[in-house]
């Protein structure tokens, strides 16, 4: 089977003409003050492969529009409060603009809120809020991106069997938009039928340790969906462990070094990419387009491939597997 890409017509166009020599800064705020532009951009984590790909991308266009790039995150995603305070050290310090992917979707409103009374523009990229603020989402497209999850699994296992289902964190807007992408996948195909949802908190070994409970509840589960890089990786060390790869197939997101050496091996059968030094860059791109007062997208979509063992050597997803390295 072979699958391409799909949803990257991007909408961010915006800033080209805006990004040229080193910005007095004078149209903006915050801290654009005077000087170059400061963009605060705070993930959601720090420990995972994914994030150091944003990290790439928002780099390359801070050096092309004469910014610099202040790089600042929670140690792990589950660490919300973290988070907040750190959005709030960058306020103090009067930062130009703020590209931030929010831990919980509500959890970050407020914060969010301030950086707005203060003067500061915001961009979310990956994970959104539930808030009107925020000048763009810089995104995949995580629901779609999810129901072709599910259509490849139904591929994979002919249209039937019991599945598992591994969201990350609850409350954080993209592992509920995956989880809810899934499930509405899956109606697809009236003979499969999910039997477990575990939250893996963005963790390898819960990954593994709830995709272990996972299996030994559900003896003839035939497929599992992990919705991120820890828990896809978790999911694999416990089919390894318990003797079923292969036998149970495996879909996980995105695509860090261990993930597609376990593609190669078999333990997963497919992973659904996005493209982080893409939403990096446009994340950057479009922060200092809002503070020059231009037109931004208030949705970009960065896109999404499925990668198999089929495709995995063509030069258009070693193209987006190497980006930002």
């Amino acid at each position: 089977m072979r699958y391409i890409t799909t949803g990257a017509v991007l909408l961010s166009l915006i800033c080209l003409a805006g990004c040229g020599g080193s910005g007095s800064g004078s149209s903006g705020s915050g801290g654009a003050k005077s000087g170059a532009l400061e963009i605060a951009v705070i993930p959601k984590g720090l420990s995972h492969q994914f994030w150091l790909g944003v990290k790439a991308g928002a780099e390359a266009a801070a050096a092309e529009c004469g910014a610099s790039v202040v790089w600042q995150g929670p140690p792990k995603e589950t660490e919300i409060a973290q988070q907040i305070n750190i959005v709030q050290d960058m306020i103090t310090r009067g930062v130009s603009a703020i590209v931030m992917a929010a831990c919980d979707e509500n959890a970050l409103g407020a914060v969010i809120a301030q950086a707005d009374r203060a003067g500061i523009p915001v961009v979310m990229v990956d994970s959104g809020v539930k808030s009107d603020i925020p000048k763009s989402l810089v995104a995949t497209d995580n629901l779609e991106g999810a129901k072709m999850a599910a259509r490849v699994l139904a591929d994979l296992m002919g249209g039937q069997g019991e599945l598992g289902l591994l969201p990350f964190i609850s409350g954080a807007a993209t592992s509920e938009i995956r989880e809810r992408g899934f499930k509405e996948g899956v109606t697809e195909f009236p003979g499969m039928k999910i039997v477990a949802t575990n939250y893996t908190q963005s963790d390898v070994s819960t990954g593994m340790n709830v995709t272990s409970d996972m299996l030994t509840a559900h003896p003839d589960l035939g497929g599992i969906f992990a919705t991120n890089e820890p828990g896809a990786i978790g999911a694999a060390q416990a089919l390894r462990a318990a003797g079923k790869a292969g036998k149970v197939k495996l879909v996980g997101f995105d695509a860090t070094e261990e993930e597609i050496n376990a593609l190669k091996e078999g333990v997963i059968q497919a992973l659904i990419v996005q493209d982080p030094f893409k939403m990096g860059y446009e994340g950057v791109k479009a922060a200092v387009a809002s503070l020059k007062g231009e037109e931004v997208p208030p949705i970009i979509d960065t896109g999404v491939t499925v990668v198999t063992l089929e495709n995995l050597e063509s030069p258009e997803v070693q193209k987006l597997l190497n980006t930002g390295k």
